[in-house]
């Protein structure tokens, strides 16, 4: 009895030890097939764009395909929501923006996701820029936005690419530090939104550079601040907000690489090393300079950072403005 215990002690730890071996071992020949990536949003659009950069530059580092697949509707719901309930092992990834990780959990109720929970953070990829911008016959300068929406409250509309949306957020911001009333106008998707601007339906916009950069250039319609620390390369006679006096109203767009929660160690080291060496690439920080986007590389610590950062302060303007999912 007791020999056959020893044996039955002996076999389980062969097995156990076999396993961890062979789980080790299937980690570090990750990846032995194509790696889906799953984009929020529609193709054709600067994220879409974006993504399949990644795609194509990350599987040269990886040595296997990267597949992207779009995924859109719900406000970057239906994909995030998707890859939080994949497998954790590296073969599906999530091109999220600060949509998916921080405006959603402040506007939405329930949640088919936690922002923090569900995934597990690869790295910081890109910023996009937003701007404040006016139609041929809207206000010429910030400062008379500001000073008619304080004669007339209300009287001024502006235009975004929807409730929650993060340029929403961003003229909210504005509207709180100026002390005016403007009344916001939804519409779905930037097209929309600035092809009534140049209509005159709404006075003002407020946009991404990566939409607005085309009507700009074509004087259809201009750039009044931008909504980031420090002036844009590519527009640079526009004011930042700061400039403007209002140094606390900065936001972007900006876009994270994220897997499912509890991706094992050796595969985020992987995934981290090639996303790191993608970003460093000039060919590829070229390439997304090129369509209007700021190549921002950091760790998964920088993402939880800058979660942890916006989080409170969306809170506080989606509570000011009652901003809720329509």
């Amino acid at each position: 009895m007791q020999l056959t215990k020893r044996f039955l002690l002996s076999a389980a730890l062969a097995c156990a030890l076999t396993s961890a071996v062979c789980s080790g071992w299937a980690q570090s020949a990750y990846p032995d097939k194509a790696v889906k990536l799953v984009i929020p949003f529609a193709a054709g659009g600067a994220t879409d764009v974006l993504g399949r950069l990644l795609a194509v530059s990350m599987q040269d580092k990886l040595g296997q395909s990267v597949v992207v697949e779009n995924k859109p509707g719900a406000g970057t719901v239906l994909a995030a929501s998707q890859v939080a309930k994949a497998a954790a092992d590296g073969y599906t990834l999530l091109l999220a923006s600060n949509s998916t990780l921080v405006l959603n959990p402040v506007i939405r109720e329930k949640l088919s996701y936690h922002p923090i929970n569900s995934f597990t953070p690869i790295g910081m990829v890109a910023d996009m820029q937003l701007l404040l911008v006016a139609g041929p016959s809207g206000p010429a300068s910030l400062s008379a936005v500001v000073s008619q929406a304080k004669a007339e409250p209300n009287a001024l509309n502006y235009g975004s690419f929807g409730t929650g949306s993060t340029v929403h957020f961003a003229a909210e911001l504005l509207k709180s530090a100026a002390g005016i009333q403007m009344t916001h106008v939804p519409y779905n998707g930037s097209g929309p939104s600035l092809t009534a601007l140049m209509g005159g339906q709404v006075s003002l916009s407020s946009d991404t550079i990566v939409a607005s950069m085309p009507l700009i250039k074509a004087g259809k319609i201009r750039p009044l601040a931008v909504f980031s620390s420090q002036r844009l390369k590519a527009l640079p006679d526009v004011p930042t907000m700061a400039e403007a006096g209002y140094p606390n109203v900065e936001l972007s767009s900006w876009f994270a690489l994220m897997a499912p929660k509890d991706l094992p160690a050796p595969v985020r080291q992987k995934l981290e090393k090639a996303l790191s060496d993608v970003l460093a690439a000039p060919e590829v920080r070229a390439k997304l300079i090129d369509v209007g986007l700021q190549p921002n590389w950091g760790n998964a610590a920088a993402v939880a950072a800058r979660m942890q950062n916006e989080l409170p302060r969306m809170q506080a303007v989606a509570q000011r403005a009652s901003i809720k999912e329509e």
